[in-house]
């Protein structure tokens, strides 16, 4: 996506109107007066300490999954760590009362008009927090529908860790945030380091950007002595995280090393997303760098703000708070402007010598930079062939679902049996086939999963609809019979931990039905219609001969019975539950009249 030079003008001047304006929360102005369709909310910032780390050394907390239920990973459901005071301030400023932010986003949703969510500084993060919390409540198959939320930041810190980016590209919703960085600016790099590193300089240096301060915009602050340790402790501890990343991309150092590492050495967990535009400086005669590659942005980070002589090192850490103070001046004309893009291709076959390196020389990007750009990318394009590799498994999976599984289903229903049933029995060659069918499959599966948990497929692929669909087929046919195997072996009988919910149920199993609640934003269903054999066979186990004493084993004798029904009313279970002689209804005949009062279970047994 791309944003008009005007619009990017207009968001800046807003954005540093509202920062000026650290009494209101948020601006709300109209880009143009001839043009009533846009619309741009500006938050303010703080510079005090608080409003940038908490009690924590990094200042991380899991994201609140109430405000952006999509900011974590899907299948092993782990949410995002985000800033906790920035958090905190937005959650702050979603409470306020009425006329409430949340107020002027319908306003403006309800009449189509693009809203752009912009901040300068810690404003930075209450627009992008403002952003996804109207992308999680406009955006997805139950949303009303209504233009995109657009996001632009200015030397904006950064405020999540990598699930948070992984989460943003996965929805498709990074496209919809521009992040403009002075090179040296020194703001973006801030929280690579741990509070604890900084001392009492944040509080002294962050007057300059403090708008309740007589400090603000002021070069005083950066004339002075400790500017210099400030400036030199966070890059020191953005190179140990890039030179960490670096190692990952490059496959340089195995991962139970790096994780070794981690356990010594304090890491930044923050990491960028979206849209980066670098700005070298020089105005509007200065290249404008575009990158979207995370990994590569994080480099960038770091290596662009290196010194590239001797004699600017005294000058460096002051030009580091000065060029937070001239976006402005660097945004006049930028429709004008030079504008380098940096996409994968380009990333691929950046030059590792002086000469012809395009673009990254604006930033003065040296060999080993643009050698960890070139990683970064290709780390890109092997998790994309990965994922073309699974395709064939794909179609492997598909055949074996389709002829073997299929056909043993309806041996099965020819004969008046339910297949679980029959395979639980285990006394026909044909079961012994689609037991190692099942293993097949399970194989095929649990690579998959493996890529997935060591980040080795694209952000994309838990949103990918064929291998969901994929996915939702292989529990409605397969799970089943690993089920059946698990009870036929008696592996439940040691206590209550080991049913096959709680110890049994595999990934491959897990993590699709968490797609699929994901992507059709379904509540969560603690008992799937793929996983009713494995709370029937528990059920059957702890109600022997009857007894329901135990309160909890009533209630959820009583939820499944309820759910049985609901689930045949929009046919879902399979009709072969209730077939006679079959588990579900031997188990159902030992039951207490007043739970087989449910006469539409009561007829499907007698049909």
């Amino acid at each position: 996506m791309e944003m008009r030079g005007e619009l990017i003008e207009k968001a800046y001047g807003g954005s540093l109107r509202a920062h000026k304006s650290p009494d209101r929360p948020y601006l709300v102005e109209k880009i143009s007066r001839n043009d009533p369709s846009e619309v741009i909310i500006s938050f303010s910032g703080s510079g005090a300490v608080k409003d940038w780390y908490s009690q924590r050394n990094f200042g991380e907390t899991k994201i609140d999954l109430t405000l952006f239920p999509s900011l974590r990973s899907i299948g092993s459901d782990e949410p995002a760590l985000v800033n906790e005071t920035f958090l905190k301030r937005f959650q702050g400023i979603i409470l306020l009362p009425r006329p409430s932010l949340a107020d002027e986003v319908e306003k403006a949703m309800r009449k189509k008009k693009q809203i752009v969510f912009a901040g300068h500084c810690s404003g930075g993060p209450m627009a992008i927090l403002a952003t996804l919390w109207t992308l999680e409540k406009y955006e997805g198959p139950n949303s009303h529908g209504g233009i995109p939320p657009l996001c632009v930041t200015f030397g904006s810190p950064l405020v999540g860790n990598h699930i948070f980016s992984h989460a943003t590209r996965r929805e498709d919703w990074s496209r919809y945030f521009f992040h403009y960085v002075m090179r040296y600016d020194i703001v973006p790099r801030i929280l690579f380091a741990p509070l604890s590193s900084l001392d009492q300089s944040f509080e002294q240096i962050s007057q300059s950007f403090n708008p309740r301060s007589r400090s603000f915009l002021s070069e005083s602050v950066g004339r002075s002595s400790s500017i210099s340790d400030f400036y030199f402790t966070i890059m020191s501890n953005a190179a140990i995280v890039t030179s960490h990343d670096a190692s990952k991309l490059m496959c340089i150092t195995d991962t139970t090393t790096l994780e070794t590492l981690e356990n010594f050495i304090p890491l930044s967990p923050y990491r960028p997303f979206g849209t980066y535009i670098f700005c070298t400086g020089n105005g509007n005669l200065g290249k404008k760098i575009v990158i979207t590659n995370p990994n590569a942005v994080l480099q960038v980070l770091f290596f662009s703000a290196q010194l590239s002589t001797e004699a600017e090192e005294a000058q460096v850490a002051y030009r580091s708070l000065k060029e937070h103070t001239i976006y402005g001046t660097e945004l006049q004309q930028i429709a004008a402007q030079n504008f380098v893009h940096l996409d994968q291709q380009q990333l691929q076959k950046l030059p590792l010598s002086e000469d012809d390196a395009g673009g990254s020389t604006d930033l003065g990007l040296s060999p080993k930079a643009r050698l960890c750009l070139r990683a970064a990318a290709e780390l890109e394009e092997r998790k994309c062939e990965k994922e073309k590799k699974l395709r064939e498994k794909r179609s492997f999976i598909e055949k074996k679902l389709t002829k073997e599984i299929g056909e043993y289903k309806e041996m099965w229903a020819h004969q008046r049996v339910g297949f679980y049933d029959g395979f639980r029995e285990h006394k026909k060659a044909e079961d012994f086939k689609a037991n190692v069918t099942r293993l097949e499959i399970a194989g095929v599966w649990d690579e998959i999963i493996e890529k997935l948990r060591n980040h080795e497929l694209p952000d994309e692929f838990e949103a990918n609809r064929e291998w969901i669909n994929l996915g939702t087929r292989c529990r409605k046919l397969v799970e089943p019979l690993d089920i059946a195997n698990y009870y036929r072996h008696g592996r439940h009988y040691a206590d209550d931990a080991s049913s096959y919910m709680v110890k049994g149920r595999p990934k491959r199993y897990r993590y699709p039905q968490r797609w699929l609640e994901h992507a059709e934003r379904r509540p969560r269903e603690a008992i799937s219609t793929t996983c009713f054999w494995a709370e029937l066979e528990e059920l059957r186990y702890k109600t022997f001969n009857g007894d329901v004493s135990d309160t909890n084993v009533e209630e959820r004798v009583v939820r499944l019975v309820g759910q049985i029904e609901e689930w045949c009313k929009k046919e879902e279970l399979d009709k072969d539950v209730f077939l006679e002689g079959s588990t579900f209804v031997k188990w159902w005949k030992t039951l207490h009249p007043r739970h087989k009062n449910q006469p539409y279970i009561t007829t499907l047994i007698r049909e």
